[in-house]
Formats: structure tokens, C-alpha cells, sequence
């Protein structure tokens, strides 16, 4: 059932206000009964403030990706509209009406922005001049045929392609023979839709993918990122990666995953390093799935998942709030991880080293797949932030292992841990665990699991919890404080401060004056030995 006022009409115009009527303070939203046998549309309440703020006589259709979500039920944020005439002039009319900022996209093929806050939500309205010279020419020239129908402005759906069809057998068909070749991004863009709505891609389409991979050479690496980056922030991201790699898509997005099919590795590990890499993203998945905010039950049942969401649960809105933060706009943390996850083990194939008794070692793996995670991070062209956080979960996702390996985690380890990772640590914590699942499976016993579990629950306290006490202490004294000991200016003084809240995070040192000595002891040790 639908909540919110009710109001009917014959037009979208009297819907609404008989429904403003019903319930004066409440936002309404239109909902389309079309005359034919297309089910309801609920489209939001801005479609249709958008629609009276049209130009007079204008020649509108809401189409693409909205018009699909609206078809599926699915919530819909974003509003693209075709038009005939000048697309970036509608858009600075409609923003003016609306009150709302207007921003150009594309000057030359008239496509204009408008974005609306409404009810503490962000809707991006698009308005695009038409494709061809009308609506089905427009239509056939879209990438597939779920996304190549329209809505007129009365509420009539126009599906020239049989898009309608596609979604009720929830298939992904291209809208012509060359709709990839026109646009080779579109192969990507086919597998991320295909992950997104749970469907699968037409043989077809496949095998024009596969053709048209050589081409995604020409695409610009902008366009690669935000398609790439969107499917791994998304659903099934390791089907997605299978998907792209069956495809010839990965190797050209990044190259250097080639080089982990076929590595072997000894015991523990039960995978070589790509079958490792994509478990590990498998189980990354799934650990999300327990520690998010609506978390699932049904994979919390499975021991490893359920014990992690019983102990690490505590935190999941934490984590959410972690997982969506965007160091660049559009692009989530979430997305960063997954990117991690997938350069983890990125320089294992040159550390690759047997021993004499058949033991394989990937010795300093972690510190050179850092450097070459940064530079496949800085080849998609993320930001200097985005480059800086898939680095540092590289470098470090190594460090909460070893800390499982002894007795309870220390407050200094701690320190030193999130001195090392910053706010990289939450991701850190998340992988490792996923890690330790993809490198056992089956075989993963209880106590490892409970002690690597344990560890990521005493970081993430400390993080949560204590993160003046621990993670992160106030000043006692200034650099000031330590030269008037005696110490010259210089890196030193900077060593001594550092070494003053290493104590503090251990809880020797918890006043100005504790500190003052414990950096006259340390001068006093150095003078001895002078």
C-alpha cells in the first residue's frame, strides 16, 4: 500500500490537487494509471513540479534510466528529459520556476542540469535536446532497449524498441548491431545494469561486448572510472568482475590482474591468487551484507558471518556511515574498498618465492602492491584523496593478522595501527576479514577466525570508543616545552612529542607533567650514552 494523500483527476494537474486538499502539509506524489496494460508509474513528486514549470507548448519526454527504475518500481532520483529544441535553455527556464541551481553539461548538444533539494533528498534533472529528428529516432539510438522507453507528459509510455518486454523477462538487449561499437563503454555499462537489476545479458549482446572490447582503448579514462567505480560500489561487484573478465573487459581496465591467474600458493591458502582475489571480494560482499544497516539474516545464518555480525555488528551503522562517505563527489568508500580489495594481492606475482620445503612466500608483497595500487589508482584518474585511501588499505592490510597472532591486541598496537592507516583502518578491519575467508574458506577454523574477529572489535572500540584515549590523544606539551628541556630545535623534538602521545594511547602518560618527565627521562637516557 501507498502512504500519503490521495487525491484522483483525469490529469496529473487535478491528481494533485485534490490530494494537496486531502492533506494540506504533506508532499504529494503522482502516480500515472496509464490506459493500457502498463502497470501504474510512481514517479516522485518533483516530476511533476518539473512538468508545470515546462515552457508553454513544449515537446517533453521523461525517458531512460528513470522511466525503467519507475516501470521496475524501483525508487527514482534522477529525471532525464528529451526534448525537442534547445535542451540547456529548458533546463535554465525549469530551474528558474523551480528556484533551483542550473548547471550546463554539454553545451554542444544542448544538455542542461538542474538540481532540486526537496524533502532533505537531491534530485538531478536533465534535460537533453532529441537525438535525430524525432522521438523513436532518439530511442533507437540508446544503448539498450530497457532504457530506450519514454513517458509523454500525460502519462502515455512510448516503447518503440520493446522495452517492456526486455524488463518483464528481465533481459539486457542492445538497441541496435552497433550500439557498442558507437559507444564502447556501453559493454561495461551492460554488465554493471546486468548486476544492478538482477538481469542477464542476450547472447547477443554479449558477443558484441566481447567483439567491442579492443575499443574501450578509445574511451576516455574519466567515463571508464565512473562506470567501473559504480559497479564496484554496487551490487554483486564480484559477479560483475567474472562478468567483465569472461568478457575480455578487466584486463583492459586493469591490467595487472592478468598476471595473478595461475600463481599458486601453499597452505593456508586453498585458491591461486586471482581464484583468491575474487573469494575475497565474494566474502568482502557478503560481509557487508551482515554488517549493514538492514543487514541480511539470511547470511548471518552461515557460522563465520554470524559470529562477525554478532561481535562486529555493534558498529554497523558506524561502518555505513564509513562506507558512504565520499572523498569525490559521486563516488562512495564503498567502491574504495572493493578497489582495495581487488589490488590486495596485486604484487604477489613478482614476490613470488618457493622455498626448499615447498613453502611459497610473497615476502613485501604488501609495500609493492601499494605502490603499484597507486599507480592503476592514479591511471583511472581518482582523486589525490581517492589514490591515498587504496594505498594505504593496500600497504596495511596485512597488519591486523599479525596482531591476532599473540595475546590481546595492545592500547600501543593500537596506536600504532591507526597512526599507520588513519581513517583507512575501518577498511582495513573490513578486509582482513574477508581476506582470512578467502585464504581458508571451508577449512577456517573457529579459533582463528574468533581471534582475527577479536582483534578487528578491540580496533574498532579503540576507533569508536576511546579515539581521544587511544587513537588519537591530545597534546600534553608543545614543542615548546620539550626545547626548554634542553632539546635543539629539530626532528627530534618531533620524535620526543611523538613518543610522549605513543604513551598517552598506552596509558603511562595522562597529565602535562607525566609527560614533561617522561621526556627528561628519554634526554636523560640519551645522555648516557653520549
Amino acid at each position: 500500500s501507498r502512504s500519503g494523500p490521495v487525491g484522483k483527476g483525469l490529469t496529473a494537474d487535478d491528481a494533485r490537487a485534490a490530494a494537496k486538499l486531502s492533506r494540506l502539509k504533506e508532499p504529494a506524489q503522482v502516480i500515472f494509471f496509464p490506459t493500457d496494460s502498463t502497470p501504474p508509474l510512481a514517479l516522485p513528486a518533483i516530476f511533476d513540479r518539473a512538468r508545470q514549470a515546462l515552457p508553454d507548448g513544449a515537446r517533453v519526454w521523461l525517458v531512460g534510466g528513470s522511466v525503467r527504475d519507475a516501470l521496475l518500481n524501483r525508487p527514482v532520483h534522477d529525471l532525464d528529459f528529451a526534448v525537442v529544441g534547445d535542451g540547456l535553455s529548458m533546463a535554465r527556464t525549469v530551474a528558474n520556476r523551480l528556484g533551483a541551481a542550473f548547471f550546463p553539461l554539454d553545451e554542444s548538444r544542448g544538455t542542461g542540469r538542474v538540481v532540486v533539494i526537496e524533502n532533505d533528498q537531491r534530485f538531478y534533472l536533465d534535460f537533453a535536446a532529441l537525438r535525430g529528428d524525432d522521438l523513436n529516432t532518439d530511442l533507437a539510438a540508446r544503448d539498450f532497449t530497457v532504457n530506450a522507453i519514454a513517458i509523454a507528459l500525460d502519462g502515455r509510455v512510448l516503447d518503440p524498441m520493446g522495452g517492456q518486454a526486455d524488463l518483464k523477462s528481465k533481459v539486457l538487449r542492445l538497441c541496435g548491431p552497433s550500439s557498442i561499437a558507437d559507444d564502447p563503454l556501453r559493454a561495461l555499462r551492460a554488465v554493471r545494469l546486468a548486476a544492478q537489476l538482477d538481469f542477464r545479458i542476450e547472447r547477443g549482446t554479449r558477443e558484441a561486448a566481447r567483439e567491442a572490447a579492443p575499443l574501450l582503448a578509445n574511451v576516455s579514462p574519466e567515463r571508464v572510472r565512473d562506470e567501473f567505480m559504480i559497479m564496484l560500489g554496487g551490487r554483486k561487484p564480484a559477479a560483475s568482475l567474472r562478468a567483465l573478465d569472461s568478457l575480455g573487459l578487466l584486463s583492459l581496465i586493469v591490467p595487472e590482474l592478468s598476471a595473478l591467474k595461475g600463481v599458486a600458493q601453499s597452505a593456508p591458502h586453498i585458491h591461486d591468487v586471482w581464484q583468491h582475489t575474487i573469494a575475497v571480494v565474494d566474502y568482502l560482499e557478503d560481509m557487508l551484507a551482515v554488517l549493514g544497516r538492514a543487514h541480511d539474516v539470511d547470511a548471518a545464518s552461515e557460522y563465520a558471518l554470524g559470529y562477525a555480525a554478532a561481535r562486529v555488528g555493534r558498529y554497523r551503522n558506524e561502518i555505513a556511515d564509513h562506507l558512504e562517505t565520499e572523498l569525490s563527489v559521486g563516488r562512495s568508500s564503498r567502491s574504495l574498498l572493493f578497489l582495495a580489495a581487488l589490488l590486495h594481492d596485486i604484487a604477489k606475482p613478482q614476490t613470488r618465492a618457493a622455498e626448499a620445503d615447498g613453502r611459497v612466500r610473497f615476502l613485501r608483497h604488501e609495500n609493492l602492491g601499494a605502490a603499484a595500487a597507486r599507480d592503476r589508482a592514479i591511471a583511472l584518474r581518482l582523486s589525490s584523496d581517492e589514490v591515498e585511501r587504496v594505498a594505504a588499505v593496500v600497504a596495511h592490510h596485512m597488519r591486523p593478522a599479525l596482531l591476532s597472532q599473540g595475546e590481546a591486541v595492545t592500547r600501543r598496537a593500537i596506536y600504532r595501527f591507526f597512526r599507520a592507516v588513519a581513517s583507512a583502518g575501518v577498511d582495513v578491519c573490513l578486509l582482513t576479514l574477508a581476506d582470512l575467508l578467502g585464504t581458508r574458506g571451508v577449512e577456517l577454523g573457529r579459533d582463528e577466525w574468533a581471534a582475527r574477529v577479536d582483534t578487528v572489535v578491540a580496533l574498532l572500540d579503540a576507533y569508536y570508543k576511546q579515539p581521544e584515549q587511544i587513537v588519537r590523544p591530545p597534546a600534553l606539551i608543545s614543542g615548546g616545552d620539550v626545547m626548554a628541556l634542553g632539546v635543539p630545535q629539530g626532528p627530534r623534538v618531533g620524535e620526543l612529542l611523538e613518543a610522549v602521545r605513543e604513551a598517552q594511547a598506552a596509558g603511562d602518560v595522562s597529565s602535562r607533567e607525566e609527560a614533561i618527565s617522561l621526556v627528561a627521562r628519554l634526554r636523560e637516557g640519551e645522555s648516557s650514552t653520549d
